[in-house]
């Protein structure tokens, strides 16, 4: 392993990170009180001190069961199912002179019963036991006192205060205080995919006073004392003081590493362990997903129910009959049935106590028609569960061959949902796109350069019907793809840009050579990317924040501004001068980074040039930074904005680029205050951070803008057609704008030509001037209005076209979202969004994403699906009905949240289609005939006991009956329900031309769901419709 420092990037010199040493008061002085007493003593774990506390161990477990619980928690999750509760009654009754059969005949059905199912538990405790086991033992080096080196030892044996190194790409073990690291200023880089996930890359800091720890040596007397929060689930805040050499320094979350994030891009680093096992972070957020049933599970409750009340009908019909005939046995001092011996029999026979004997006789017959309830049902349907699970697993045609990933059942409990899906919800960005983004046009100085056409863009085209696109003159002069653009034919991740204006230096050509040097020296020097060079190659790839970012310098590097060093206070490019056409290299002053938030919605660097300039360079949302330009730094602003609306209308997503020459004065007064926001530790620091920042970007010089296209998946055209024609709706839940998720709307043929737009939006002059005016009630009062009147004509709009064909799509933003899931709106938005074909929610958060999902689920009550990629995804998977992740770029956070796995959006058709099919009719079909097949017998025990005077004895064998339905009958079903198909998968997804009125369908008792309607979902049946074309625009 690497063992010295490096010396590349002193992040501690940019003042953006001068938080980190910040001062000690207000919320760090609770320090001490509750929730806030833990005491950790660093290098020091066999401290009295320290072991008096006695905090948990590092072991971790995720079982449900363990070897002392596992036999009472298993029979008690068994016997909360209640027919196993009857069956145990009559198992305990079995043991009495009222049963008809013996005891152990009874017993052996149930135990088998009950313990596959335990068994099968067992198995999948075992495997998260397994998982446990292998994380538990994974090694970690731990310092030693006593011999003055680092150890190796397993996760499971460190104890709270311990010191620790970590290696590159490996996990942290616990959630450690970082100490120090490979670089010098005691920095690293956190990848937190696991806990969030996030791919981008996450840096740190060690406090400046443990920095130059960097050897075993060093370690000797490294003593300390860290006073912080007690354990709990906040993923983004620390509140915490570290007592050393004298002083109490405050630590917040930029010190903390978090168990199951990765060191990345570090060589190492030495950390002190503060929380372990189950107090760390993610194991306080653990939590068990919530319990989701199959409908059918839940209706065959309800079957159940009924045959319960059939059995006690039946049982008492018998027992009166019974009892009328025992009564009538002695009648006046004669004995009708002389054979029987009514004066010498027992109570159960008694003439003289009839109506006692047909009590008991009930009883007698609560055991004896018993098997009118299907003992192995559940186990059954738990085993052909399992099956088609491992069918659904096994499914080539859902492999992703790219990236190795098959699909995956984390769930069996919902295979017949698959079928009965009635609304998918879906996100957008690396779910119906691949949220790989490609740097494809830019507008400089009022000009649009990129030749070419987006998918969104030839989608437009074929829906107007144009010959070629609309959407700037670049695009007109070379039609086509823009994938068959480019310079030199290598294809180059990130970057699609084709446009010999700007390729191979002839920027320098171009009349605005000095803006379009700027834009891009803007684009390669305005980020927080990392470099990282090829030895054998030369070549230079970047670990970026996000891939809009990534994109952006690697545009930069293709037309002539390579950053290829970034040093503890510069960055460095080698660029074209276009005065000499010569390659050189510039340095530039990297004095303080304005972070990127959802918040401000842009990013600026100050650096120093060459030539002393103090340069703020700037790149954000349009929405952000128009109003921050000075009056004249407009000049391109009226045809940016119209390539900007145009981008947007070609599904692009866009990024304004500005920059502004700081005076010096201006810069030392600013920095002061900036400095004073950086070291306040209070719950308003980012709030004054944020107001100074926004004080220095101000007056900017608008240089152009960027696109970048972030294309859709493989076959989700194709696949969202085959889903609206089995009839299923789909709505989108994006944080994009408007225009870009209504164009990629139609790339993606959720919207259709003909299809007529209701759009409900707040971007209005009237509701924006009244937040410029600071009055909130007003605005919230005034937009409550607004968004009401829009859905109440958007249900008008609809309801006036009764009995034509005509379909409505409906696209509502975010800040008319947080209004219409008000409660005194939610119902009517409803009512509008379910009489669409197709829903589209810009802006959504993803709360709103989740509220939208449960509105739908609760207000429906049909079964709903979501799928997403991302961690803010999670709300909405665990919400509806049944959860699909995307393993996709934004990490597995979702798919571990999931119901069901697959790799692209594409696969989605099969898994509903086919497998959703399948599932869905031979559950159906087994339920109906279990039922079918134990009411037969049933009955026919009623049958003989009419002959037989109702005098409760059995039909048949007492070995036969039990052994009927556990195995005599069982195989047979279990086989139906893993094996049959009414058609191919070709079929199903072709559209087979089944009559909805199967009687296959109608079979299952009291399921309302189960009609024509859904009979011809179930079967696929492809539809058509033609609606008008027209545009229905509810703005104000």
């Amino acid at each position: 392993m690497p063992g010295g420092r490096r010396r590349r990037i002193h992040f501690s010199k940019l003042y953006s990170f001068s938080c980190l040493w910040s001062s000690f008061r207000d919320e760090h002085s609770q320090i001490g009180k509750k929730g806030y007493s833990r005491v950790v003593y660093c290098n020091d774990p066999d401290n009295p001190e320290a072991v008096h506390l006695n905090y948990s161990g590092n072991y971790v477990s995720t079982t449900k069961y363990t070897v002392a619980n596992f036999i009472p928690k298993a029979l008690f999750e068994q016997f909360r199912r209640v027919a196993n509760i009857y069956f145990l009654i009559v198992a305990c009754v079995s043991f009495s002179p009222l049963a008809p059969y013996s005891a152990i005949s009874v017993l052996v059905p149930l135990v088998t019963v009950i313990g596959a199912t335990m068994v099968k538990e067992a198995v999948e405790d075992w495997r998260r036991r397994k998982q446990d086991i292998e994380a538990n033992n994974r090694k970690v080096e731990v310092y030693d006192n006593r011999s003055g080196t680092f150890i190796e030892t397993q996760w499971k044996k460190l104890r709270v205060g311990d010191l620790v190194k970590v290696y590159k790409d490996e996990f942290f073990p616990a959630d450690l205080l970082l100490v120090t690291s490979s670089y010098e200023d005691g920095i690293c880089y956190v990848e937190t995919m696991n806990l969030d996930g996030e791919t981008n890359l996450k840096l740190k800091k060690s406090l400046d006073v443990t920095a130059h720890l960097h050897d075993e040596n060093s370690f000797r007397k490294f003593q300390a004392v860290i006073k912080c929060e007690d354990p709990n689930e906040y993923l983004y805040s620390f509140v915490g003081v570290l007592c050393y050499s004298g002083q109490e320094l405050p630590l917040s979350l930029q010190q903390i590493l978090l168990r199951d994030s990765k060191l990345r891009n570090t060589d190492y680093i030495f950390g002190v362990v503060v929380f372990t096992g189950h107090d760390t972070k993610v194991m306080q957020n653990a939590t068990d997903p919530p319990s989701k049933r199959s409908k059918i599970e839940r209706r065959m409750d309800k079957i159940v129910y009924i045959l319960f009340s059939t059995l006690i009908f039946i049982s008492f019909i018998g027992s009166v009959f019974f009892g009328v005939e025992t009564k009538r046995d002695i009648h006046h001092g004669k004995y009708r049935r002389w054979y029987l011996r009514p004066d010498s029999t027992t109570v159960f026979y008694d003439p003289k106590r009839a109506s006692l004997a047909a009590f008991l006789h009930f009883l007698t017959g609560l055991l004896l028609y018993g098997y009118l309830i299907p003992i192995s049902l559940y186990v059954s349907i738990e085993i052909v569960k399992v099956l088609q699970s491992i069918f659904i697993n096994q499914d080539q045609d859902m492999y992703d061959e790219e990236t190795g990933r098959p699909a995956r059942a984390r769930t069996s409990n919902l295979n017949d949902e698959l079928g009965q899906v009635d609304t998918i919800l879906s996100d957008k960005t690396g779910t119906l796109t691949c949220n790989s983004m490609e740097f494809v046009k830019c507008s400089i100085a009022g000009i649009a350069y990129g030749r070419g056409m987006t998918e969104v863009e030839m989608a437009l085209v074929r829906r107007k019907g144009a010959g070629q696109s609309q959407f700037g003159d670049t695009s007109l002069d070379l039609p086509g793809s823009i994938d068959d653009v480019g310079d030199s034919g290598k294809s180059i991740k990130g970057f699609n840009f084709g446009d010999e204006r700007i390729m191979n230096g002839q920027w320098a050509n171009q009349p605005c050579s000095d803006v379009i040097q700027k834009f891009f020296r803007v684009l390669a020097i305005c980020h927080t990317a990392i470099p990282n060079v090829n030895k054998e190659s030369g070549e230079i790839s970047y670990e970026a924040e996000s891939p809009d970012e990534a994109a952006f310098v690697i545009a930069a590097r293709e037309v002539g501004f390579e950053f290829f060093e970034r040093t503890q206070m510069s960055i460095s490019l080698h660029e074209l001068d276009y005065d000499s056409g010569q390659k050189v290299d510039r340095s530039y002053k990297l004095l303080h980074v304005l972070e990127f938030s959802s918040a401000r919605k842009r990013m600026s660097v100050i650096v120093r040039n060459a030539e002393n300039q103090l340069l703020l360079l700037c790149k954000g949302a349009d929405s952000v930074m128009f109003e921050r330009l000075s009056e004249n730094g407009r000049l391109f602003e009226a045809d940016t904005k119209e390539q900007i609306k145009k981008y947007a209308e070609a599904g692009l997503r866009t990024m304004v680029v500005a920059y502004r020459e700081i005076v010096e004065d201006e810069y030392r007064l600013w920095e002061e205050e900036f400095l004073k926001a950086k070291t306040t530790v209070s719950e308003d620091r980012d709030a004054l951070v944020d107001a100074a920042a926004d004080k220095i970007e101000r007056d900017l010089i608008l240089l152009g803008a960027t696109a970048v296209e972030d294309k859709l998946q493989k076959g989700v055209p194709e696949c969202i057609d085959k889903l609206a024609n089995a009839r299923i709706k789909i709505w989108v839940l994006t944080g994009d704008k408007m225009e870009t998720a209504i164009n990629i709307g139609y790339a993606c043929g959720l919207l259709k030509q003909e299809m007529k737009q209701i759009i409900i939006t707040l971007d209005l002059p009237y509701i924006n001037s009244l937040e410029k005016q600071g009055d909130k009630e007003a605005a919230s009062k005034a937009s409550s209005e607004i968004v009401r009147e829009q859905i109440s004509e958007g249900i008008v709009q609809i309801e006036s076209t009764k009995g034509r064909s005509v379909t409505f799509g409906l696209i509502i933003d975010g800040k008319s979202l947080a209004f219409a899931l008000n409660m005194n709106l939610e119902k009517s938005f409803l009512d509008l969004a379910t009489k669409c074909a197709a829903v589209i929610c810009c802006r959504s958060s993803p709360k709103q994403k989740a509220l939208v999902t449960r509105l739908v689920k609760m207000g429906t009550g049909k079964v709903t699906l979501a799928i997403g990629d991302g961690a803010n995804d999670v709300g909405m998977l665990q919400e509806a009905h049944i959860g699909v992740g995307i393993s996709g770029v934004e990490g597995m956070q979702a798919v571990m949240s999931s119901d069901y796995a697959i790799a692209q959006f594409r696969f989605l058709e099969r898994l509903l289609l086919v497998h959703g099919h399948w599932c869905y009719r031979r559950i159906s079909i087994m339920i109906c005939y279990f039922f079918y097949k134990n009411i037969a017998f049933g009955f026919t025990l009623f049958w003989f006991e009419a002959y037989a005077s109702f005098s409760g004895q059995p039909a048949y064998n007492d070995w036969y009956m039990s052994f009927y339905n556990v195995f005599f009958t069982s195989l047979p079903v279990i086989a139906l329900g893993v094996f049959d198909q009414d058609v191919s998968a070709r079929l199903c997804l072709e559209g087979a031309d089944s009559p909805p009125s199967d009687p296959l369908y109608g079979a299952l008792p009291g399921q309302p769901e189960i009609d024509s309607q859904r009979v011809a979902r179930a079967e696929h049946g492809l539809g058509s419709e033609e609606p008008s074309e027209r545009r229905i625009d509810m703005r104000y």
